[in-house]
This record gives structure tokens, C-alpha cells and sequence, in this order.
């Protein structure tokens, strides 16, 4: 009955690692490096948003301006939330290489996980568009990136109305990577298949003789 339970095991967890290395070669293909962001101001609006690049060619410094083809980013997203944490915007600043924002500005150290310089997302030509950044000034004019965040709503075509501002830095942090968690999950079927096994040979009734 211990051979058995020992055969079994062992199938189950070569069944496992099998799929965890099929899960772990796809992954090293992409080589794509998936990071979270977020920022709170002093009145309870919030930005949520995410970005991703390629590990194996991005230099240390990301440094996004303006609209067209990025040099380093692949993707780049951002949400707006009033204090209620209702939606009230969002943006796709770039999709598949190419930002659709002239205003953009986006600067990642891949070394430190940090944002830093200019910080311009969200911005859009229309009417009640919102964005965020700390180098346009609650008065309109432009200035050198300072410590304090903005977030703005479009209210002409000339205008923006300010909604809320903090120094609270924004902060980015990275996504699980999958092969992490697929081997989180490995490990926790594993220890249940073992665990059944268990079970199922110390509950069996003796056989009458």
C-alpha cells in the first residue's frame, strides 16, 4: 500500500512540474515586465494606473515624451477616481508602442522601481477629460517637475479646473510574475494531492477476515 501511495505522489508531482516548465518557457519568451502605480491626493481623488516594457532592451531609464512611437514602453494606462472612488476617467496613453498623447511625460528607473522627473498622464483634448501632472501649474503655465501633483478636469477647450494635489509620491510597484504564483499554487496542489492520499489509506476499514 506504500508503494502505491509513493507511485502515486511521484505522478503527481512530475505531472506538476511539467506544467510548471511549460508555463515557465512561455514566460521567459515575452520577457515583459508588468508595473502597477498609484497616487492619493489630499482630497481623496486617487490614480490608479499600469505600464509594461521589454526586459531584455529596455535601458535603465525610461524616459516617454509627447505623442507617436515610444522608445521603451509598451503599454501605459491610467484611471481616474473621485473620493467616493467612483470612476470618473481613464486613458490608454499608449498601446502597442505608440503614445496617442502629446502632453506625455513618463520617467521609470528600471534599476530602483522609482518614478521621477517630469509626470504628465491622462491629458486629452476634450471636454472633461482628466489628467495628472507636476509640471503644469494650477494656473496654467508650465513648469520645471516639482514635488507636488495636480489632477485636473477639462472644463474647456482652454481650461482645466483643478480637482485635487498632493506631494504624495507616486508609486509604482511590480506585477506577481506568473511562474511565481503558478508555483505558489504548485506547491499548495501538491501538499492537497498528497494530503488525499493520505487520507484515503488511513481511512480505510480493515478487511474481514
Amino acid at each position: 500500500m506504500k508503494s502505491f501511495f509513493a507511485l502515486a505522489a511521484a505522478q503527481v508531482a512530475a505531472s506538476l512540474a511539467l506544467c510548471a516548465t511549460s508555463m515557465i518557457t512561455s514566460t521567459n519568451l515575452a520577457q515583459a515586465a508588468d508595473l502597477t502605480f498609484n497616487w492619493k491626493g489630499d482630497a481623496g481623488y486617487s490614480a490608479d494606473g499600469s505600464f509594461s516594457y521589454d526586459e531584455t532592451t529596455t535601458p535603465a531609464i525610461i524616459s516617454e515624451s509627447g505623442a507617436g512611437s515610444t522608445k521603451a514602453l509598451q503599454s501605459l494606462s491610467v484611471s481616474f477616481f473621485n473620493p467616493s472612488h467612483e470612476l470618473i476617467g481613464t486613458k490608454n496613453e499608449v498601446v502597442n508602442g505608440v503614445s496617442s498623447n502629446q502632453f506625455l511625460n513618463f520617467n521609470f528607473n528600471t534599476t530602483t522601481g522609482n518614478l521621477f522627473g517630469a509626470f504628465d498622464l491622462g491629458t486629452g483634448t476634450g471636454i472633461g477629460d482628466v489628467f495628472i501632472s507636476n509640471v503644469e501649474a494650477p494656473d496654467g503655465t508650465f513648469i520645471s517637475p516639482g514635488a507636488t501633483y495636480y489632477l485636473y478636469r477639462n472644463i474647456t477647450a482652454d481650461n482645466a479646473q483643478l480637482l485635487d494635489s498632493s506631494t504624495n509620491r507616486i508609486k509604482a510597484s511590480a506585477v506577481p510574475e506568473p511562474t511565481t504564483v503558478l508555483g505558489t499554487l504548485l506547491v499548495g496542489m501538491l501538499g492537497v494531492a498528497l494530503s488525499s492520499n493520505r487520507v484515503a489509506f488511513f481511512s480505510r476499514k480493515p478487511k474481514k477476515i
